[in-house]
């Protein structure tokens, strides 16, 4: 996606302003009309601060509407009928648009009963979440009054505008949508970083299929080029590394057993903070191995 940059928008009628950041809120240009009146914004941040007061300062009614303009998750009629590119895109990345036919009938079953309940589709910001944690903050969030849940949406909502608009808007200052995911491997048995040993992460599933994440190879310095995750939260879930020590090990002429006592070594851990610097390392020897949360 290419950026406008702020100033562009600084500089904006107010009618090109509207219509640049229109769905930056699904369907609700009300909130970047109000927020028009407050330029020129400094950063980012302060342009997002004034669409959220817009949004915090609308009537019921357009709060309602708001939360109701809103498509339902893995909806294969409404997928058909066509979704905003935004919500496609954001739907899309965590798979909902490749469910198999029970993950289809999971989601069509905590669609309805949300629905039933609160008389609203259930949102969630899931570029922030897996599969598995989307089904089980449904799950929770479906006992909680009208009131609750109308306040939760709404943040969710928040949330996704703050990401949508991180990827629309060029600014000096970043809004704070961004986490990290990364690793390092310490070769304990030379006392030096592990370069060349190859690193996968997978995406762990209770409810269905796990997948690759990515895949990488240890640098000079014992660390990948880029980080695992980066760029975008990392989303809520569960996930293995698996660090391929036992070629390392032998392409060094270290005395081994055969087979390898380490061979491929998995790292099993949980996400919680989508925002938030996560660092999984290994420290190895052939014979043990070791890991900490960093940051």
């Amino acid at each position: 996606m290419l950026q406008k940059p702020l100033e562009e928008l600084n500089r904006c009628t107010q009618s090109d302003f509207v219509a640049a950041l229109a769905n930056i809120f699904e369907y609700s240009p009300w909130v970047a009309e109000q927020a028009f009146a407050a330029r020129p914004f400094a950063g980012v941040n302060a342009l997002f601060a004034a669409m959220k007061t817009a949004v915090e300062r609308g009537s019921k009614d357009q709060r309602l509407a708001l939360i109701k303009s809103h498509p339902d998750l893995a909806n294969k009629t409404q997928r058909a009928a066509g979704l905003t590119a935004e919500s496609t895109a954001e739907q899309n990345s965590i798979g909902l648009d490749r469910l198999s036919d029970a993950e289809y009938e999971a989601f069509e079953r905590v669609n309805n009963a949300y629905r039933g309940k609160f008389g609203f589709p259930y949102i969630v910001c899931v570029r922030r979440h897996t599969k598995d944690s989307v089904l089980a903050d449904f799950e929770r969030r479906l006992p909680n009054d009208a009131a609750t849940e109308t306040a939760t949406s709404i943040a969710e909502i928040c949330r996704i505008a703050a990401l949508r608009l991180d990827q629309l808007v060029a600014s000096s200052d970043r809004l704070a949508v961004h986490g990290r995911l990364s690793t390092h491997v310490l070769d304990n048995h030379n006392g030096k970083p592990a370069g060349g040993i190859a690193v996968e992460l997978i995406e762990r599933s209770l409810k269905g299929e796990s997948r690759v994440v990515a895949r990488a190879v240890t640098n000079s310095d014992g660390r990948t080029d880029q980080p695992l995750i980066g760029g975008r939260p990392v989303p809520i879930g569960r996930y293995e590394l698996n660090f391929s020590v036992g070629r390392y090990f032998r392409e060094r002429n270290v005395p081994l057993s055969e087979p390898p006592f380490l061979d491929d070594i998995a790292l099993r851990f949980a996400v919680s903070e989508p925002e938030g610097h996560l660092h999984v390392p290994l420290l190895v020897t052939p014979w043990s191995y070791a890991t900490y949360r960093g940051s």
